[in-house]
């Protein structure tokens, strides 16, 4: 089988450059050369698209959700609250994020030694949006051979209607992303009122446009060069591979040596391999790489190789899995696929899950137990300790009562840790569901309940279903 004919591309190569003292000055860059990758069915064509519409129902789909009174995920900065389903957090919960960044490591780390550059090659934001404007780009422009002969022609109203309402979508598409990003900080249905009544905010406006055209810049025109160039994954990988991870391999012995021959051509006789050569898996890669070449840092691990590669294989009756996904070990020992899953769990990969499972449990434990409202403890600095009528000593506080429930709740205050100490405002707060309240507390202690300087103190707060907080402070006696 034999591939068809390719256009030649003649590698555009800037004129060297006099340095005054008769040498040349040689560019360090390389010139670029656009890739039109072909359209490709197949297990992990499948999977690719699948994961592109799970993510996006995720994405566009929760904003839009609502739980109880209020959307279902927003990150209220103004308020400085984050709403997640049921769960309300607060500054003070700055831990839950760090925990959730140290999963999301442990993930990546556990993924990519298992099976390579997953989550580059099915859920990566720039993968997912590339898929999906060159879907809009094939459906407008037409399959591979038509675009680069639409690239390749002068300008006429063809290819300009054709460009234009491209161009049009994409930036739709683009828009859309950024409106649904703004409306995770910024109630939707409110931000789609602002919208319509020309009322947005200029940080929301800001953003809007900042990341759509992030999306149609990275999405649209750079696609491969950011994960060749920007992305800094590809560049730490090999630390996370091992000769047991599984990647996109092409298998040399099986396929060497290769060249183009009919179908009925007897390969034995002829001493070649099962490759055609007929470089459609170049041809499918979305990042223009030969998987022939062996493993490359540019390999995004999509699979597009491996089903265009099947379908060949199908086409001259030979076997499939000339490329798949594979190990080193595998390849280079001739394992069957049952020893290649008995290899997964090794200690790297055991270790990785021990210890995700590990922060996984610790985290779910610890937003089950945690209690439904917080309190933080402030001195007034302004009247840190002063004499007041009946030979008292007071001090003021603020407190802040943070309901982190989603009904309204009311607490008690009382403080305790110096003989005669007593709370003269009202121990009675009230608080909203998810909000959070300032009150100013006065304590007081007879003049001679304790020595001059510093005591500590215990605020303890009951809510009205029963939980029970206590924050430390101090109260001061002054000589």
């Amino acid at each position: 089988m034999t591939s068809s004919a390719e256009p030649k591309v003649i590698p555009i190569h800037p004129l060297p450059v006099q340095d005054g003292q008769g040498g040349d000055l040689q560019s360090l860059y390389v010139a670029h050369e656009k890739i039109y990758p072909r359209t490709v069915t197949g297990l992990f064509a499948r999977w690719r698209w699948l994961m592109v519409v799970i993510t996006q129902l995720v994405f566009y789909g929760l904003p839009w959700l609502e739980w109880g009174q209020r959307q279902a995920v927003l990150f209220d900065l103004g308020a400085r609250r984050f709403y997640i389903l049921g769960v309300v957090l607060y500054p003070q919960d700055f831990i839950y994020l760090t925990a959730l960044l140290v999963i999301s490591a442990l993930s990546l780390f556990l993924f990519t030694a298992v099976a390579g550059r997953l989550w580059c090659g099915y859920a990566c934001p720039q993968t997912v949006y590339s898929e999906i404007f060159m879907w809009i780009e094939r459906q407008v422009e037409g399959n591979r051979s038509a675009r680069m002969r639409l690239d390749g022609s002068p300008m006429s109203l063809e290819k300009l209607v054709k460009k234009w309402y491209k161009h049009i979508l994409w930036i739709g598409v683009a828009m859309w992303t950024g409106f649904t990003f703004v409306g995770y900080f910024t109630p939707i249905r409110q931000l789609g009122m602002e919208f319509f009544w020309g009322r947005m905010s200029s940080w929301e406006v800001f953003w809007v446009f900042f990341y759509g055209f992030a999306t149609y810049g990275n999405a649209g025109f750079m696609r491969e060069q950011v994960c060749k160039y920007m992305c800094p994954y590809a560049r730490f990988q090999s630390a996370m591979f091992d000769k047991d991870t599984l990647i996109v391999t092409y298998d040399a012995q099986r396929g060497e040596p290769r060249a183009g021959r009919s179908r009925q051509a007897d390969t034995a006789a002829l001493k070649l391999g099962a490759c055609v050569d007929c470089t459609l898996c170049v041809q499918v890669c979305p990042t223009g790489i030969d998987i022939r070449q062996g493993l490359q840092y540019e390999c995004i691990g999509c699979g597009a190789c491996a089903d265009v590669c099947d379908t060949v294989m199908d086409k001259m009756g030979y076997a499939r899995g000339l490329v798949k996904y594979s190990t080193q070990h595998a390849l280079q020992q001739g394992w069957t696929q049952a020893q290649v899953r008995r290899r997964v769990f090794r200690p790297r990969v055991l270790i990785y899950t021990g210890i995700l499972l590990a922060i996984v449990l610790a985290v779910s434990l610890s937003l089950a137990w945690r209690k439904p409202f917080k309190v933080d403890v402030v001195r007034d600095r302004a009247s840190l300790a002063r004499m007041v009528a009946g030979g008292q000593i007071e001090n003021n506080y603020r407190l802040q009562v943070m309901n982190a429930a989603e009904h309204e709740q009311s607490f008690e205050l009382s403080a305790q840790g110096i003989t005669g100490l007593q709370l003269v405002t009202d121990p009675q707060v009230v608080v909203a569901s998810a909000e959070s309240k300032w009150v100013s507390v006065r304590l007081q202690v007879p003049y001679d309940a304790a020595a001059p300087g510093s005591h500590p103190i215990y605020f303890h707060i009951s809510s009205s279903t029963g939980e029970q907080l206590v924050e430390k402070s101090v109260f001061l006696v002054p000589r």
